[in-house]
């Protein structure tokens, strides 16, 4: 398929569908959902912008802020769900001309079953097929290799590593940087467009 024209703002939002989850944009009705999985430790040390322990009143006004980011084509936040209830987040953030920044994020209970990935994949695709996009970047915390596993799988090509202030930590920590370019993307081997 070929790449679509570069993202100029104002798309309507859509949903996207895996076999076993349902990604919709987020609405700030899943501020609370979402207070209650970044109320895990495990979870937020891993997330480099994100505050611990989350501020509810912060978190809503983060997600009050998701529909307009939307409709101005800077970032596009879904929440993940699983039967019904949501389970994370996977977004793109930071587009800027043809470029955007991958992030995702699920609860303690959903590690392991390979949902980030399944989440990410499809977001990936929205990114390059649907929104144009020709780069995108994305990294994790030196100290979580399941999500440099994840980023792998998912053709990402690891840059460098640097320290970066931890919003969560209150500390620098070691992130690992990747990228991956729509070319190189429709190259990779055995993928299911």
């Amino acid at each position: 398929m070929t790449p679509g024209p570069p993202y100029t703002g104002n798309r309507p939002s859509v949903t996207l569908a895996t076999d076993r989850l349902l990604l919709r944009p987020t609405t700030p009705a899943d501020a609370e959902r979402a207070f209650e999985i970044q109320s895990d430790w495990d979870v937020t040390r891993m997330l480099r912008m994100a505050q611990f322990p989350p501020d509810l009143e912060d978190m809503t006004g983060w997600f009050a802020e998701h529909p307009q980011e939307w409709i101005a084509g800077t970032a596009f936040r879904f929440a993940v769900e699983r039967n019904a209830r949501m389970i994370g987040l996977v977004d793109l953030d930071g587009i800027d001309g043809e470029q955007g920044e991958l992030g995702y994020w699920l609860e303690k209970p959903s590690w392991d079953q390979g949902y980030a990935f399944e989440a990410a994949k499809k977001v990936v695709a929205f990114a390059f097929e649907q929104l144009g996009l020709a780069r995108l970047k994305t990294g994790h915390a030196a100290d979580n290799p399941a999500s440099g596993k994840v980023l792998l799988k998912l053709g990402f090509r690891p840059q460098q590593a640097m320290r970066k202030t931890s919003r969560s930590r209150g500390e620098e920590i070691l992130h690992q940087s990747y990228s991956l370019t729509s070319d190189e993307w429709r190259n990779l081997p055995g993928f299911d467009r």
